[in-house]
C-alpha cells in the first residue's frame, strides 16, 4: 500500500451505517433477547467486505472495516474482557440543562431510536482482563480479507479500539479502590488490541472522545484545571499502553461528542491541546467541520505539532445532512495548511464517526457516501493547489 505523490490522503473516523438486520441483532442482544450469533457474525461479516467495496468507490485512501462487527464504538469491549457487568444510565451532558425545550425533544427522539444507546453501559464490577483474543483476531481477520477482494487501491488501512479513559469513565467503577486503578487496568487489557491492529500490519486508531467530552460530562462542576489533569492521566496510560510501537503506525482521535447539541459547554481546544500532545503518537484527528469548533484549527498556529507528526482535519460533520461542497473541503484543508505550515503534513477526514453505537447515527447510508465522495473531491481540489 503505497501513496501517490500529489494526493492529500482521505479516510475518516472509523464507524459507518450498518445494515438494519446488523443494528436489529445488535439491539436485541443488548436488549438480553436471544439471538443466533452464528447469523450475526455472518451478517457482519458481510456488512464489512460491502463497506470496504464502497470505501474504494468512494474514493478512501485509508479505510477501516466500519466497526460492523462490534455494537458500538467502545461497548463491544464487555464481550472480549472479564470484569464488566449490570448496567447504569450515564447522565447526559449538562449543556442540556440550559435549554430544557431542546433537552425535551432530545429524550422524544432517543426514546423512539432503534439502536443501541452508549448511556446505558456496563460496569466494571471485577478485575478487567482481556479474555477473547480470538474475537479480536477474528475482526481483523475479517477486514483483511475484505481489503484483499477489493484489490489494490488503499494506501493503508485502520483499526480503532477505544481509550482506556473513555472506558474507564463510560463504565462505572464498581470494583476498584481508585480510578487511576482501574484505569491502568483497562489499558493494560486494550493493548492487546493496540498491539494486534499493527501486528497485522494495520494503522491503529485510538478513539479518545474522553480527553474533550468528559469536560462537560464527569468535570462539568470542577475547575478546567481538574480536568487538564485527567488529560493527562489518560495520555500518559495510553503512551504506557503502546510503548514500543512504532509512533508513525498510531493516530489518536479526539472529539467533543458525537451528538447533535449546542455544544457551548465544550471545553476550547486551546485550553487542552498541549495535554493532547503529550500523546507518543503520528497523527491526531480532531473535528474542524462543525460549527462550534471549526475555527480552533487557528490553535495549532500557536501550540504546533512536533515535526514528525501529522494531522487528519475534520472536514465533513457528521451531525448533519448537508453534502459539504468539494470546495467548501477544499477550504479547509488550506486553512489547515496554512496553520500546520507544510501541506504534506495534513490529511482529509470526518469530525467523528457515522454510527458510532449500531443504529445511533443520524445520517442515512446515501448521505453518507455523499459526503464521503466530496471528502475525495475536495481533498484533490486541495492537492492542485498545495501540492
Amino acid at each position: 500500500m503505497t501513496a501517490p505523490s500529489k494526493r492529500i490522503l482521505t479516510t475518516h473516523a472509523g464507524s459507518l451505517p450498518r445494515p438494519g438486520r446488523l443494528v436489529q441483532l445488535y439491539a436485541h442482544r443488548v436488549n438480553g433477547e436471544p439471538i443466533d450469533e452464528a447469523q450475526l457474525a455472518a451478517e457482519g461479516e458481510a456488512a464489512t467486505r460491502a463497506v470496504v467495496a464502497r470505501q474504494r468507490e468512494v474514493g478512501i485512501d485509508i479505510p477501516s472495516d466500519g466497526e460492523q462487527v462490534r455494537e458500538g464504538f467502545f461497548l463491544y469491549v464487555q464481550r472480549r474482557m472479564s470484569g464488566f457487568g449490570g448496567r447504569w444510565s450515564r447522565a447526559p451532558s449538562r449543556e442540556f440543562e440550559a435549554y430544557p425545550e431542546f433537552a425535551e425533544r432530545r429524550r422524544e427522539t432517543l426514546a423512539t431510536t432503534k439502536g443501541v444507546t452508549n448511556f446505558s453501559p456496563p460496569m466494571a464490577t471485577g478485575p478487567i482482563r482481556y479474555e477473547d483474543p480470538a474475537a479480536n483476531a477474528a475482526e481483523i481477520d475479517g477486514f483483511k480479507a475484505a481489503l484483499a477482494a477489493t484489490g489494490d487501491g488503499f494506501a493503508d488501512a485502520f483499526m480503532t479500539a477505544p481509550s482506556p479513559g473513555i472506558v474507564a469513565m463510560a463504565m462505572k467503577n464498581q470494583y476498584y479502590p481508585d480510578d487511576q486503578a482501574y484505569l491502568t487496568d483497562v489499558a493494560q487489557a486494550l493493548s492487546v488490541e493496540y498491539r494486534a491492529a499493527v501486528a497485522a500490519g494495520l494503522m491503529l486508531q485510538i478513539d479518545a472522545p474522553d480527553l474533550a467530552l468528559e469536560r462537560h460530562l464527569t468535570y462539568a462542576d470542577r475547575p478546567v484545571a481538574d480536568f487538564v489533569g485527567f488529560v493527562e492521566r489518560v495520555v500518559a496510560t495510553i503512551n504506557a499502553a503502546i510503548a514500543g510501537l512504532p509512533r508513525d503506525r498510531v493516530r489518536l482521535h479526539v472529539c467533543w461528542g458525537n451528538y447533535e447539541g449546542p455544544h457551548d459547554h465544550d471545553v476550547p481546544l486551546r485550553d487542552i491541546l498541549p495535554a493532547i500532545l503529550q500523546a507518543r503518537v503520528g497523527t491526531f484527528m480532531m473535528p474542524f467541520a462543525n460549527p462550534r469548533h471549526q475555527h480552533e484549527i487557528k490553535v495549532f498556529r500557536d501550540i504546533p505539532l512536533a515535526s514528525d507528526q501529522s494531522l487528519i482535519v475534520g472536514c465533513i460533520d457528521t451531525m448533519t445532512a448537508y453534502v459539504e461542497h468539494p470546495e467548501v473541503v477544499a477550504d479547509r484543508l488550506e486553512r489547515a495548511a496554512e496553520m500546520i505550515g507544510d501541506a504534506s503534513r495534513i490529511q482529509a477526514g470526518t469530525d467523528c464517526g457515522f454510527d458510532t453505537s449500531a443504529g445511533m447515527g443520524r445520517l442515512t447510508p446515501d448521505v453518507v457516501w455523499a459526503k464521503l465522495r466530496s471528502l475525495r473531491a475536495g481533498a484533490d481540489l486541495a492537492a492542485d493547489r498545495l501540492l
